[in-house]
């Protein structure tokens, strides 16, 4: 029963896909009204169903109907209720569902939340969505089908989720996070698709366009935020980035949407950069189609990705569809959102902006042909090759650095043209505070040249950064007024962006480690704790027995933790999974994993510390409430001196 319905559910909504295609570009190029009205009432149709498609999947994995393949594929009786529930997205047909339920919320928030005023340019917008989730749809409706029926006899349990996506409640949360970031990608890109079409991209469309780039870009930054973290608290290597292609595929799109926003912001202070603008959202949308493709089609071995499926040729024609429709959109009418010609320099905000955009593009670029050029190379020559964290720290460092710096530099010049001799006195007045940063690190003992950059252009940056995020607050006519609250989060985005930079070169320059095979009572030490293991007890639960040790820890001779490793154990996996335990500070964390017990009572440890992990959750936190501080609305005919 539940498979019948859940397949006609899917079919209505590919139904009110093919339905909404023709009449949105039709309604568009006639500027219709009334045909506006029928694509909004597809919108509807297509949330509406695929809504109920995923509500009645998760009845499914929650009541055990193993008669459904995709619960006899993920779902057990002794997974607790809350793994149950999220394990929708952790394998492929659920998580293809989960898409596809996300697109249909995007495609209906649009349709209603979207002013009138621009009748044509919804209509298009609409349009065009509704081919992304016409292909999802598709996709449900046969080769990810997760409504399939289990073949006879239907079995009474099944094997649960991957183990790994049990082991935190982090994995409750990412992969939504994720999601709305890629799924939302999809929104200025067809509002970007319905400006070409128009032949305009006009102030009304811009902030629209602006915000819907703004929404997806903050949801993507705390969905890597938070699968780095998952990687840090639970893969038990002591890290947080490993340049894995999975983690690649999320950072890419965000690399191309950061650019967009600030040529957003020139395009509405300026009136300057539309065609770059529109073509960096393009970008960002085929590369989350790209991501997609990597995670789900199972070309790349990844903690992070499924097995091999058949859905790969699928993803990999339809961004061969999605590639070839940009460009040929783009050679057709780009040339109808030229703006006009203007006087520009390099020593001006927009200036800046363009060079940020190029190093960000450039930063792209390279993290693409490291991520693909192994796939390649195996697909053309048979040969397995391996980009590792050489090659991406080698030349994405120096990008990093050059970024940095510019986070400073730009919103220090200003606008349009510039007066003599006011270029060098607004990049000089941060310099001490560039250089008062850069003594204190080496007074403390830094000599790494990279951080030592790192901290002066920081102090740099942050002269800059509270000097101009404080004008707009200082000058409003109210606490509640809105544009000021939308400069103000800018440079507040640009406050948690150096946090997390400082912080990531401090955890990467300053981290020890050590490895100890030791007997209970037995005291070994890391950095200034001293670990001593009390013992090893086994819990057992319903879905893993775990084996977990009790370390007391002590730093100058006082008792300041019990920390408690684990070792899992799941039916499904013959290796155990371990689960590390992490006890945070304001200033480092001391990282510490089981990874082995011997019969003679011998416990294998790693222990790590870490400084200043926690402060990149907390910057990248920062970022995601500035940027939603900056989709504060203000008023649409006064440019407003945003940061660049």
């Amino acid at each position: 029963m539940i498979s019948t319905l859940g397949q006609a559910l899917v079919l209505i909504s590919l139904l009110a896909c093919a339905v909404g295609i023709p009449a949105g570009y039709i309604a568009g190029a006639r500027r219709s009204t009334a045909g506006l009205v029928l694509v909004r009432r597809m919108a509807w149709l297509y949330c509406g169903s695929i809504a109920l498609a995923t509500l009645l999947m998760e009845y499914a994995l929650v009541t055990h109907d193993f008669s459904v393949s995709y619960v006899a594929q993920v779902g057990s009786r002794a997974t607790p209720l809350h793994i149950t529930i999220v394990s929708l997205w952790s394998s492929l047909e659920g998580s293809i569902l989960f898409w596809a339920f996300v697109m249909g919320c995007f495609t209906l928030a649009v349709a209603v939340f979207q002013k009138r005023g621009h009748e044509d340019y919804l209509a298009y917008t609409l349009a065009t969505l509704f081919v992304v989730g016409a292909f999802f749809s598709f996709l449900i409706s046969g080769v990810a089908n997760p409504f399939k029926g289990t073949p006879l006899p239907i079995p009474m349990d099944g094997p649960g989720p991957n183990p790994l996506l049990q082991n935190h409640l982090l994995m409750i949360i990412h992969p939504p996070m994720l999601y709305l970031g890629y799924v939302g990608m999809s929104v200025p890109f067809a509002m970007g698709v319905a400006a070409l079409l128009r032949g305009q991209l006009g102030p009304t469309w811009l902030l629209p366009l602006r915000n819907w780039l703004l929404v997806p870009t903050a949801f993507l930054s705390l969905g890597i935020m938070l699968g780095g973290w998952w990687s840090y608290e639970v893969l038990g290597w002591g890290g947080y980035w490993a340049w894995d292609p999975v983690e690649n595929a999320s950072f890419l799109p965000w690399l191309t949407a950061v650019a967009a926003v600030h040529s957003a912001l020139v395009l509405q202070r300026r009136g300057s950069l539309k065609a770059w603008t529109v073509i960096l959202v393009m970008v960002s949308f085929l590369l989350t189609i790209l991501g997609t493709f990597l995670t789900r089609s199972g070309v790349v071995n990844s903690v992070h990705s499924f097995t091999q499926s058949p859905i790969g040729p699928f993803f990999l024609g339809f961004l061969a569809f999605c590639t070839l429709g940009v460009v040929v959109l783009l050679a057709m009418r780009i040339d109808t959102l030229a703006a006009e010609p203007r006087e520009e320099s390099v020593w001006t905000r927009e200036g800046a902006v363009l060079i940020n955009n190029l190093l960000l593009v450039s930063l792209t670029f390279t993290v693409l042909i490291g991520t693909v050029f192994p796939i390649m190379a195996e697909a053309v020559r048979g040969v397995k090759l391996s980009v590792g964290e050489p090659y991406f720290n080698r030349m994405a460092i120096p990008v990093f650095l050059a970024l940095l710096l510019l986070i400073g530099m730009g919103p220090a010049l200003p606008w349009g043209k510039t007066r003599k001799g006011g270029v060098g006195k607004a990049l000089l007045q941060p310099l001490p505070a560039g250089l008062i940063a850069l003594v204190i690190a080496f007074a403390f003992g830094v000599r790494a040249w990279p951080l030592l950059l790192t901290v002066a252009f920081t102090g740099y940056a942050l002269w800059v950064t509270a000097r101009r995020g404080a004008e707009p607050v200082l000058r409003a006519k109210s606490r509640t007024d809105k544009r000021a609250l939308r400069i103000f989060g800018g440079y507040l985005a640009h406050f948690g962006l150096l946090v997390t930079f400082l912080a990531i070169a401090i955890s990467a320059t300053y981290q020890e480690s050590t490895e100890a095979t030791v007997r209970p009572g037995e005291p070994f030490s890391v950095g200034d704790y001293v670990l001593t293991v009390e013992g090893v007890g086994l819990e057992q639960q319903p879905h893993r027995a775990s084996q977990i040790a009790q370390v007391q820890v002590e730093k100058a001779g006082k008792v300041v933790a019990t920390m408690s490793p684990a070792l899992n154990q799941y039916d499904t996996m013959r290796e155990p999974i371990g689960t590390p335990d992490v006890r945070t500070t304001m200033f480092h964390d001391l990282y510490l994993t089981l990874q082995s017990t011997g019969p003679d009572g011998a416990v294998g440890l790693r222990a790590i510390v870490t400084p200043a992990v926690v402060w990149i959750w907390l910057g990248v936190l920062v970022i995601v409430i500035g940027t939603v501080m900056s989709l504060a609305s203000g008023s649409r005919n006064v440019p407003s001196a945003e940061p660049a």
